[in-house]
């Protein structure tokens, strides 16, 4: 949605708005510090950046601050950030193969090569409360952590282990590997108004920054059997990738400028096999997904709606325009936040509307009284 602005009662704007820092202030111990917000609500922080398009973990500690804790909000805040930021470069295409991994498994295979690493996750833990949680001990927190003697980001180790779904590519077995897919110069969804029907390098980026909630649902209803799209994950692997853009003033296409790593999750879920148009041999399609930060849900949500709208069929989660047109937050929470805006005359034309029905009904049943009394 394009206006979000209502003209109004200027003192009565800015008295709602002192009202709102009002209640995110009163009766308060201490205030939240957003690095405390980055670092102890890190997924919660993944998923803004995420939906927001912007790798940037200290501002969306300020927009969930800003916004009171409302993931929505927050992402509406961040994005509209991120849309004033110039763009001086386009970085080199990132290799998640060489991905630095804190967390890697396999639901496709037992025995993988380097093995599972389960890595940072509630996945294997009791869904049970901590009361204790109310009243941490910084003093034994702080101890935890130096006793459990974690390896440190800038100790330089790197973690790597090939990619599982490139093995099975090795051996034919996959339908849609990288020999037969055409280059492209991907299409900038930021830049560009999206169209139907679009490339997959457009949907795959308008799915990158989809609500993780909206793309859940309509991955679970394919699941469900509202769709044919029912995977098993070949891969999922978190951890941090380099980025790199080319150099300015190099002639050489791969001189390039290391710029730092950012934290993703990818997904490769292996879905059914077919016979491929090529040379008809039996194979199986992959579904890819690929998010900021630590999202798994999201990631793997990601890799089943590509493949759905890879796919033909009748569900929803195959109709590319209602999938990618709905998962958007922004676009969503913009157009449903915008019905508490002044609607005064179109429910007046409404109002007027209903009560000239009703007018001409009571006329239409008085003269037919009338004309049976005489």
């Amino acid at each position: 949605m394009g206006y979000v602005a209502v003209t109004g009662g200027q003192e009565a704007i800015e008295q709602a708005d002192q009202l709102s820092k009002y209640y995110r202030t009163n009766d308060i111990t201490t205030l939240l510090d957003p690095h405390m917000i980055e670092k102890q609500m890190r997924l919660l922080i993944d998923r803004i950046m995420g939906e927001g398009g912007l790798y940037a973990p200290e501002y969306a500690a300020i927009a969930l601050k800003q916004a009171e804790g409302d993931p929505l909000e927050a992402t509406f805040l961040l994005r509209a950030y991120r849309s004033t930021l110039p763009r001086h470069f386009y970085s080199k295409p990132m290799d998640t193969a060489s991905m630095r991994v804190i967390r890697r498994i396999s639901a496709s295979f037992k025995d993988i090569p380097g093995g599972q690493m389960l890595g940072p996750t509630n996945d294997y833990t009791h869904r049970l409360l901590q009361f204790g949680l109310r009243k941490e001990d910084e003093e034994a927190l702080s101890q935890f952590v130096t006793d459990y003697g974690l390896i440190e980001e800038g100790d330089n180790v790197q973690i790597t282990f090939p990619k599982v779904v490139d093995l099975l590519r090795e051996q034919g077995l996959v339908a849609n590997t990288k020999d037969n897919m055409e280059e492209e110069i991907p299409y900038d969804i930021t830049r560009k108004k999206l169209t139907f029907p679009t490339s997959r390098s457009a949907r795959l980026q308008t799915l990158a920054r989809g609500e993780t909630g909206a793309m859940t649902s309509l991955a679970y209803s394919s699941m469900r059997g509202f769709g044919v799209i029912h995977p098993t994950v070949g891969e999922l692997r978190v951890g941090y990738t380099e980025a790199h853009i080319p150099y300015p003033f190099g002639d050489d296409e791969e001189d390039s400028i290391y710029i730092g790593e950012v934290m993703m999750t990818e997904v490769e879920s292996i879905n059914s096999f077919a016979n491929n148009e090529d040379d008809d041999d039996v194979q199986f399609a992959i579904g890819y997904g690929l998010t900021l930060g630590q999202n798994e849900v999201k990631g793997i949500a990601m890799s089943v709606l590509d493949r759905s709208l890879e796919t033909t069929g009748d569900a929803p989660a195959h109709d590319e325009e209602f999938v990618l047109t709905h998962i958007d937050s922004v676009e969503s929470y913009g157009f449903v936040s915008h019905l508490k805006l002044p609607h005064y005359i179109t429910f007046q034309s409404k109002l007027d509307r209903i009560r000239q029905a009703q007018h001409k009904r009571k006329a239409e049943e008085g003269a037919e009284t009338n004309a049976k009394t005489t």
